[in-house]
Order: C-alpha cells, then structure tokens, then sequence
C-alpha cells in the first residue's frame, strides 16, 4: 500500500516518529510537503511543492500520483486537514470532505454546526472588538473562556476571571493569532473562514480525550482519557491519567455527545480526537478534530485500550473498514505530562539515564532543539517535550513521573 502524507508547512521532525509507524505498518510512505527542507525525507518518496498554495499543492500530487498510483493520503498535522481533504478528493482517493474538514477545523464552524444539529456546547460568541467580547463574557457571566477559531495546542486560550482578565487576554489573542504558526500554516487559497476569537461560557467540571473512530453511522471510542491537571488561567500544562475514571453511565453519556458532534461535522469516515468536559453532571463539547491526538496520546491509546488510531489513520485513509471496538480498558495505568520549563533559548535539555533507560517510561519525547525559543504564556505555550510513565495505579504512575520530570533540566542561551 502507498500513502502520501503531507505537511502545509513542515513542523520540524515533529511528526517523524509517527511517519515510522505508519511504515511499520507496512505501508510505503511518501512525503509532500508544501513549505519545508530539502533533506526532510528520503528524495525518491519526498516532494517539496515550495509553496503551501493548494493548487500548486495538488498539481504537484496529481503528477506524482500519475507515476506512483498512492492507495491513501493522510496528515497527523492540524493545519494540514483541509489540504488534506481537497488533495485526496483531486486524487480521486477517500476523503472527509471539505466541508467536514472545514467544520473540524475552525472552531466558529464547528460551534455552528454543533449548533444547528443540538449537540451540547457551551455557549459561544464570535467577537472581532474588545466591547463584543466584554459583552459576551455579561451575557454568560465570568468566568468565560477566549480562543483563537483556528488555534491548536492551547495556544493563547485563556479563562477570564474578571474584566480586567478578560481585556488583557483578549488583546492577548488577538494580537498572537496574527502570528500564531497552526493559523499561518494552513494552505493558502482556501476560504478557511474566520481567523479571529470566540468568547465562551466557562464549563466547571472534569475534562475527557478520546481518540476516536467514526465509521458510516458508528463512532467508536477507542481510547479515553482524563485530564487531571490542576488548572490556571491557561490550558498549557497538561496532565493525563488513563484509563479513565469515568463511570458506565457518563461513558455512555460521552459516546452519544460525541458521535452526535462529529455526525454534525460530516465525519462519517474519519479518525478523531475529541475532547469533552463536564459542566452540571452533564457532558458538553470542546472540540472534535479530524486527526489523531498529538504528544504520545498514541501510545496511550495502545497501552491502556488495545486501541491503535495509528493503524485506523491507515486503513480509513485506503478505504478499509479499520479494526476498532468500544473502549475496553487493558487495567494498565499510565500519566503523562508535557515537559514545561521557563522561557527562554534553549541551549541543551539535559534527560538521565535513570530516566531514558527505565522500564516505567512509555513515553519520552524531547521536542525542543539548540535554539529553539520556548514561549509561556502569554506569549505561546511551547514545550519542552513529553513524559509519560506506568504503573500499578494512577497514584503509583503520578509518583514516578512528577519524580521523573523533575530531573529533566534545561540550560537556556
């Protein structure tokens, strides 16, 4: 089988490690990338379009489709699904669409097509002021949560405490995504809708992630975690533990959630990432994405569910009905974390070996590079990398990895 992956923007090596699995699955991998290096892939499987302009990206697809006769085109990039979907429907391949991927991608969308089938969001307002923004956080009362439409990774989404919170975090906002690089990475000629803010009314109870399958009228979660955080005013510093803690009867309230927001999207042959929270004992929407989750929510679903999204990734972008069941938890426990240090240069992260080497760590991911520039909020949420251990019990997985992360140093320039 051939697959064509494709990056609008290439995201340094980040999603090298997934590239891997995908061959170790037995697929022959090819790259396009519309914006990157020249050495990112082995030349005779690597295309480099030098422009992330859709139809210079899909003239590009089309010829080399011509000569290889790809079974399947996939992304793991957020800003890559839209491109994704117009270069599969050129190929001639099976695609979400896109007017799905369009509704997967910007919030604003997404929030209205929850809204037009009655899936249950919190309440939501599209503000391009200061003033629509203050009057929106009176309506719903604070605190309110702010977020870019086309956002990814937490990047400058705040909760808003007050009024003095919510002006500086707005203009916060609505300064970075001007920036932000998931905004600016997506492929140019494409009516992406609004690149702007939504004020939303705050949900107050836990929050769940799924990696998730949508296939014909079924949606089938096959990985679901806990967030268990200790939040702030920003969503920057996750921590996770699965599998969850969620009784029968909210898991059943949360698949039934779920399925119903990604049939509003249009997803009916998809992977999904999809997070949920609870807000009076009921569960609400955040967000369904049309790509598996990042960091090493992966490995998680593999160890705590026998859930591989990985492998469904491939067989839906070929056609083939992927081999996905109802979460079933293994019994393994496991926390993960994003490594978060101050801000600043990076000189050199320092891991040792009684952390590399140990057989408690399923997880050890260092993202950050010699000089790359790490941002906190407000600024951006950068990271170092991720951690993430087992265990017995989520207390005795918890324990090892805070001990763990603690000795993962940084030297900055």
């Amino acid at each position: 089988m051939k697959l064509l992956t494709v990056e609008t923007r290439q995201y340094l090596n980040y999603y090298h490690s997934r590239y891997e699995q995908v061959k170790e699955l037995g697929a022959d991998l090819y790259v396009l990338n519309g914006e990157g290096t020249e050495d990112f892939w082995p030349a005779e499987k690597y295309r480099l379009v030098g422009s992330k302009d859709i139809d210079k990206m899909i003239a590009v697809a089309k010829e080399w489709h011509a000569d290889e006769h790809f079974d399947g085109v996939i992304t793991f990039s957020e800003a890559a699904v839209i491109a994704v979907a117009m270069i599969a429907e050129a190929l001639g391949l099976p695609t979400i669409g896109r007017e799905a991927a369009l509704n997967s991608r910007n919030k604003l969308l997404m929030r209205r097509a929850h809204e037009r089938a009655g899936a249950p969001i919190p309440g939501f307002r599209h503000v391009t002021s200061l003033e629509q923004a203050r009057d929106a956080a009176a309506e719903f009362g604070f605190p309110v949560i702010v977020k870019p439409t086309l956002g990814a990774g937490s990047h400058f989404v705040f909760k808003c405490d007050d009024d003095a919170e919510l002006v500086e975090h707005y203009t916060q906002a609505a300064e970075g995504i001007q920036e932000l690089f998931w905004a600016t990475s997506e492929a140019d000629g494409i009516d992406l809708g609004a690149n702007g803010i939504l004020v939303e009314s705050f949900l107050d109870g836990k929050e769940y992630l799924m990696e998730a399958v949508a296939w014909d009228d079924e949606v089938y979660l096959g990985s679901v975690v806990d967030r268990i955080t200790a939040e702030g005013g920003t969503f920057d510093d996750d921590v996770h533990h699965a599998p969850t803690s969620m009784s029968a009867q909210d898991l059943a309230a949360v698949h039934a959630v779920v399925k119903a927001g990604a049939h509003a999207q249009g997803l009916r042959r998809s992977v999904m990432h999809a997070e949920v929270r609870f807000h009076e004992g009921k569960p609400y929407l955040l967000e369904i994405a049309a790509r598996v989750g990042g960091g090493g929510l992966d490995l998680v679903a593999r160890i705590t569910a026998e859930h591989d999204p990985i492998a469904a990734v491939v067989d839906i972008a070929a056609g083939r009905a992927p081999a996905v069941r109802h979460f079933t938890p293994t019994g393994t426990h496991i926390t993960a974390m994003c490594l978060i240090s101050e801000a600043g240069v990076v000189e050199e992260v320092h891991v040792p070996d009684e952390v590399s080497g140990s057989d408690r760590v399923f997880l050890l991911k260092i993202t950050a590079r010699k000089g790359d520039v790490i941002k906190r909020p407000p600024n951006g949420n950068t990271i170092l990398g991720f951690l993430g251990t087992t265990g017995e019990s989520e207390e005795d997985a918890f324990a090892k990895m805070t001990e763990f992360a603690a000795k993962v140093t940084v030297d900055f320039q």
